[in-house]
């Protein structure tokens, strides 16, 4: 049964959808020209750069593929990966044979609001290109996580791609503690998502963060080496996962501000948050057992 959306009093200090043009987001907008025009001129971007002007290895690319043609009808998808560039995503999709420039199976995608919508172009242009504006500190329960819920709702041949880390890391390091938000979509879809956990590595190289005079190059680098670690999919038994949240013995925090007293299936406030941490240690320890494979397989190929 599809829980009832978080009153949008709970995500204080977010825009309305309506500011945010969520209308341009929407597959029938204006015939769905612009967004084919968007998606295929940043698909073909993704595709120069990463596999043409870099050299990119993928790993286990099938299972990608198969997951985004062929899962069953009605079933989402989260795909969840580190963040190493500005330019994640688009440029993870560009390599050979995934349907970068198709805008019915295009990835929707959380970026920061910020960032991503500050002015009315930019609102118009990453609407168009199926992105879903975040306020970053606004809390896993802000006004459009509900717009989130929806896409997974609809299920089909979308998927919705986050970066549960939060922000950009470019050092080779362990995969740090993922944020909640991503978790707290699994668990409140209506049909719970299959979640694809994806690592890579090169693309700090190609938009490093600090190249000249501290700054990123205005354009991406080229001539260097992308590897795309796809894992398994996971799928989580959220029903047991609350009855077990239930009876742990958990408080609520500081950290809790914003949250509803309880969620529409009856846990508390330090239920939810064990439930979300369990969610997301669980995706960790496998993005850090992919992490870990790629840095051993320095000469991978597919």
């Amino acid at each position: 049964m599809r829980q009832k959306p978080i009153p949008t009093e709970v995500a204080a200090g977010t825009k309305s959808a309506t500011s945010l043009m969520r209308w341009a987001g929407k597959v029938d907008h204006l015939g769905g020209i612009p967004r084919a025009l968007v998606i295929t001129a940043v698909g073909a971007f993704a595709k120069l750069f990463t596999s043409f002007l870099n050299s990119t290895h993928v790993y286990n690319a099938e299972t990608l593929h198969h997951l985004v043609h062929s899962r069953s009808p009605g079933r989402p998808l989260i795909t969840v990966s580190n963040h190493m560039s500005t330019l994640d995503d688009p440029l993870m999709w560009g390599f050979k044979g995934f349907p970068t420039m198709n805008a019915k199976l295009a990835r929707w995608v959380l970026a920061a609001e910020d960032i991503c919508f500050k002015n009315a172009f930019y609102s118009y242009l990453f609407r168009l290109g199926k992105c879903i504006p975040i306020t970053r500190g606004g809390g896993i329960y802000q006004e459009n996580m509900n717009e989130a819920l929806d896409v997974l709702t609809n299920g089909g041949w979308v998927q919705l791609h986050t970066f549960p880390e939060g922000k950009i890391c470019q050092e080779s390091v362990p995969i740090r503690r993922l944020k909640w938000g991503t978790a707290s979509l699994i668990a409140r879809a209506p049909v719970t998502p299959l979640v694809l956990p994806i690592v890579h590595c090169g693309f700090e190289k190609v938009m490093p963060e600090k190249y000249k005079f501290d700054r990123r190059p205005l354009f991406p680098l080229i001539n260097r080496n992308i590897k795309i670690i796809v894992g398994e999919p996971l799928e989580f038994d959220i029903q047991s996962l609350r009855q077990k949240a239930k009876t742990m013995p958990c408080e609520a925090s500081s950290g809790s501000l914003g949250w509803p007293n309880s969620s529409p299936d009856g846990l508390s406030v330090g239920a939810q948050r064990w439930l979300y941490a369990n969610i997301s240690d669980q995706i960790r320890n496998v993005m850090e057992k992919l992490r870990c494979f790629g840095m051993a397989a320095k000469n991978l190929h597919v």
